[in-house]
């Protein structure tokens, strides 16, 4: 799900290859953008030319946000335009799979709005979007500490139950359902995370008193990606405030905004 955090990337013909705007410790030949830059240059057969990077980005690294996956999809992007190429959405979804390793996170950085990527029986990627009901108030709670996506793959089992994995399903096509309808109780019955939440939970420091302010206010929190970063969905503005009023009381030196969804 893509929502209105952006990073804007700017890419020219240098003498020398440099990388400003980001944290020095990314401004190195291993940064995503000139990864991605490399891999669309491969795509369209181009030499990659010496080029000098800038970044300026909204979203946090290390919080669930979608960081890399932002990065990696403007680096590709990047290299079609700088040779003057159509931007093929599909094209650019393939090659930035291939580098991620999974498309959940590029496709909506790509495509925009809520979508699910399934690969078919060719190796192949296809995207489907899914309408989220206009009733709907999205939160970002951001908190002053990281959450390594490493650490927090370690900690999900690698075996679950049968059982786990058909709850899970029937789960997701309902809660797909209650986002485009606007049946905030059905989204709440139907977000019922059994195969990560339990897990990751333990790694977001607040989880707990977080969950139970945003459950008394008849509203629904998730961990977005691996964490630390939690959203919250209302259907009232007014819930909405109440939450976030509550919220900066108890974590004062969190980053809690409002955003929108980005078709």
């Amino acid at each position: 799900m893509a929502i209105n955090l952006f990073t804007a990337i700017e890419i020219e013909y240098s003498e020398k290859f440099n990388i400003t705007g980001c944290d020095e410790a990314f401004q190195n030949e291993d940064n995503l953008v000139y990864q991605g830059f490399i891999q669309g240059c491969k795509y369209l057969k181009r030499a990659v030319p010496t080029i000098s990077i800038d970044i300026q980005s909204e979203i946090p690294e290390s919080r669930g946000l979608g960081s890399s996956s932002a990065c990696i999809v403007g680096g590709i992007i990047g290299a079609f335009e700088y040779f003057k190429k159509d931007v093929d959405k599909d094209v650019i979804l393939q090659i930035a799979t291939a580098m991620e390793g999974h498309p959940d996170n590029v496709a909506p950085a790509i495509y925009g709005g809520l979508c699910m990527a399934f690969e078919d029986s060719n190796g192949h990627y296809d995207i489907i979007k899914y309408p989220i009901d206009d009733s709907y108030y999205f939160t970002a709670i951001i908190p002053d500490f990281k959450v390594s996506t490493s650490e927090a793959r370690k900690i999900v089992p690698k075996e679950v139950k049968t059982s786990t994995v058909a709850h899970q399903l029937s789960h997701c096509l309902a809660m797909l359902n209650a986002l485009s309808n606007g049946d905030i109780k059905q989204l709440n019955d139907s977000i019922d995370d059994r195969l990560h939440e339990p897990y990751r939970q333990k790694l977001i420091k607040g989880f707990d008193d977080i969950k139970n302010i945003v459950k008394s206010n008849d509203s629904i929190v998730y961990i977005s990606g691996s964490g630390s970063t939690l959203i919250i969905i209302s259907n009232s503005t007014d819930r909405r405030d109440k939450i976030i009023e509550a919220l900066q009381k108890r974590f004062e030196k969190f980053d809690i905004k409002n955003v929108e969804i980005m078709n």
